[in-house]
């Protein structure tokens, strides 16, 4: 992807819908921390190609476990986030892996079409998703996908809501 903000709208969306077995924050993480690698190849003048062990499905179990084991102990902080925004939080160690690994593995999907230098399946050369879609399908896909993000995040803090206020105390007007 040509930036990685593109990405938050399929991850949001997935992530959002998911939110019972996903961790939203590490599955969106996911999708930045996956390209830290590009980042990195790219400032070290390392040269072609960008895309290389991060970006493969291997890669993305690599960068899900580590991004797991690292959100850990952050879990307190994002619970309070997502109760900025009105969404319930609850994780374990397991759901924090599966999440990063998942999370990256959407990027390095969406990538995989995008990208001409993007092995998916590294140690093969083969690159069996690119130009499945072009380039402008794939923009528009994500932006679409951006859209569409507001649905189930509307759903997410309308159950919120109705759990806050069916947890109050009745109060009883018989005097």
């Amino acid at each position: 992807m040509p930036f990685t903000p593109y990405h938050f709208g399929p991850s949001g969306f997935v992530a959002l819908t998911f939110r019972k077995w996903i961790d939203v924050p590490v599955f969106m993480l996911a999708n930045i921390a996956v390209d830290i690698e590009v980042l990195v190849i790219a400032s070290l003048g390392w040269g072609w190609p960008y895309h290389r062990f991060c970006h493969s499905l291997a890669g993305g179990i690599v960068v899900g476990i580590a991004l797991g084991l690292l959100a850990y102990p952050f879990r307190p902080f994002f619970k309070w986030a997502m109760n900025l925004i009105k969404l319930p939080y609850q994780s374990s160690l397991k759901k924090l892996i599966i999440s990063g690994i998942l999370g990256a593995w959407l990027h390095i999907l969406i990538d995989a079409v995008y990208h001409w230098d993007l092995r998916i399946f590294w140690p093969l050369k083969d690159r069996y998703l690119y130009h499945l879609l072009t380039k402008h399908q794939v923009k528009l896909g994500c932006l679409i996908f951006w859209v569409l993000m507001i649905i189930p995040f509307i759903l997410c803090v309308r159950q919120y809501y109705k759990k806050k206020t069916s947890k109050k105390p009745q109060t009883s007007n018989n005097q």
